[in-house]
């Protein structure tokens, strides 16, 4: 079988809410090893908000606009809004007290730095973005799987993803007014309020 996963990425993380790996941990990795490349972690936080911070960067956008994740990346002005995605939530994990690990080959630092208008970061930021859409396999179709409830009409989890963000945000005291924008937005388009298009978005 060839791993999908490999040395290049690790699709299974397997770790305990308190950090120790144990015996369980061990042999959950043994069995997920069956299937793709998988690790014991003793940040299953951390790699959670970090996932979570990847995820939020992108599939509401593509919900909100009803375009596929290249077509999102590609433009400028949604690139941006996903940037800043990004940011917010990096500074919300941090306030929790995660350790974030990379998002892809995006350092958490870098990607809040660029959210906040440190130049030299988004240039770095937006590089890794487009250099990895570039080479993507899978083409210009691919939508996230928020996009894709919502075009089968089905309920999308945005509440639990950027909703669930900027939830937090207001907890720690950390503003997360992109993720709150996003969550709004996408919940209208839900609801049939609003036709999904760029223009929700400023794209």
């Amino acid at each position: 079988m060839v791993e999908k996963g490999g040395a290049e990425h690790t699709v299974f993380r397997v770790g305990e809410v308190h950090g120790v790996v144990t015996k369980r941990v061990e042999e959950l990795v043994s069995v997920f090893s069956a299937i793709d490349s998988s690790k014991a972690t003793t940040n299953l936080w951390g790699e959670r908000w970090s996932k979570l911070c990847q995820n939020g960067m992108h599939n509401g956008v593509s919900a909100a606009t009803g375009l596929p994740g290249r077509e999102c990346v590609r433009d400028e002005a949604l690139r941006r809004f996903s940037i800043k995605l990004g940011g917010e939530a990096v500074r919300v994990g941090q306030a929790l007290g995660y350790q974030l690990v990379n998002l892809g080959k995006l350092v958490p630092e870098r990607l809040a730095l660029a959210s906040e208008g440190n130049r030299d970061a988004l240039v770095e930021i937006e590089e890794l973005m487009l250099s990895r859409e570039a080479r993507n396999p899978r083409g210009g179709t691919q939508r996230p799987s928020t996009a894709q409830d919502m075009r089968k009409g089905r309920r999308t989890e945005i509440q639990f993803m950027n909703g669930f963000i900027a939830e937090k945000g207001r907890l720690v005291g950390v503003p997360a007014p992109a993720h709150e924008k996003l969550t709004e937005i996408v919940t209208r388009v839900e609801r049939g309020e609003l036709t999904p298009a760029a223009a929700n978005l400023g794209g």
